[in-house]
């Protein structure tokens, strides 16, 4: 199997392997009923923006996607958003730009990194700023539905 199918499927998965089906425990610990909690994706990887929204959305939450920093930053969704899924290395801003501008600004949102680069210096980098963590891609649905729920029980 190429790199790109195996890719393809391991962020467009929408199977738990014991029955079929994604957990999605951490609705559960969202605070209000009426309205699900709105998702930001920051990534310049076009398949990224279009099957990470899609997972988080199956599993009940809201969910917008950018491809940079300059656009979520410029949109309406900046003051809803209660988590945001970022990637480290873009073009233009990159993600840890887009941390540091959010501070700036006061803005307090969970941030959860994504990144194809596995830079310890840049880890640590992000998680002294504030991250709640840092996964490698490819990462699977499970690790990213525990690090929003980690992340969710920070906001």
């Amino acid at each position: 199997m190429c790199p790109d199918v195996r890719e393809r499927k391991q962020y467009q998965s929408r199977m738990d392997a014991a029955n079929g089906m994604v957990h999605c425990d951490v609705m559960l610990s969202r605070k209000s009923a009426d309205e699900p909690p709105l998702l930001s994706v920051v990534d310049d990887d076009e398949m990224l923006r279009e099957s990470l929204p899609d997972l988080l959305r199956e599993c009940g939450f809201a969910a917008r996607a950018f491809s940079s920093g300059k656009e979520f930053l410029s949109s309406e969704y900046l003051e809803e958003t209660r988590c945001l899924i970022l990637d480290i290395a873009m073009a233009g801003m990159s993600g840890l730009e887009l941390q540091q501008e959010l501070k700036r600004r006061k803005k307090t949102i969970p941030i959860i990194f994504i990144t194809a680069h596995r830079d310890e210096g840049i880890r640590q980098q992000a998680l002294g700023q504030g991250a709640v963590t840092v996964l490698y891609k490819p990462f699977s649905d499970t690790a990213l539905l525990d690090a929003v729920s980690s992340a969710l029980r920070l906001k």
